[in-house]
């Protein structure tokens, strides 16, 4: 065999045994494996809407943006991205009034992903749940005041808004 050759062939195999990856690697945690939460959402009770917005995965990223409307005015607005740092995702969370605030991933599914921060006040964990009927389950909790809280915003899928340059 030719030398040349033969140092090729033991690159490449290099390359794929080091690409099949071993036990010791930590789990997939590519951004792409959400997305099942790109698109728009929506979640309505009484006077109150709480709309959001996720852009499909590219580039190890998806940014998303959140508006709630009280009666007639915008009453909490938030933009979100959700990135890969060092092997797991991160959600980091810009909440109108609020400070920037970032909670690793500790679970993810093909249907499921579950971001948590014990050191934030208030929620320390951010669930993201895609159901079978289609509909999305997002969920905040954590400790406030000594106490277990959680926050349920149930969604449903809704057409994202035309605007933009035409």
């Amino acid at each position: 065999m030719n030398r040349h050759l033969a140092g090729g062939v033991v690159i490449l195999a290099s390359l794929l045994f080091c690409r099949g990856g071993t036990a010791a690697e930590p789990q997939d945690s590519s951004v792409a494996l959400l997305s099942w939460l790109a698109g728009c959402w929506e979640s309505a009770r009484g006077d109150r809407r709480v709309e959001e917005q996720w852009m499909a995965p590219r580039g190890g990223t998806m940014l998303g943006m959140s508006r709630t409307v009280t009666g007639t005015r915008t009453s909490e607005f938030e933009f979100m991205h959700i990135r890969e740092q060092e092997g797991r995702l991160v959600f980091t969370a810009r909440p109108s009034g609020q400070g920037e605030a970032s909670f690793p991933s500790i679970e993810l599914t093909t249907s499921k992903v579950v971001f948590e921060n014990a050191a934030h006040d208030f929620p320390q964990r951010i669930i993201y749940r895609l159901d079978g009927d289609g509909s999305l389950a997002a969920r905040i909790e954590g400790v406030q005041g000594g106490e277990a809280r959680g926050v349920d915003f149930p969604m449903r899928p809704a057409k994202c808004p035309e605007g933009g340059i035409r």
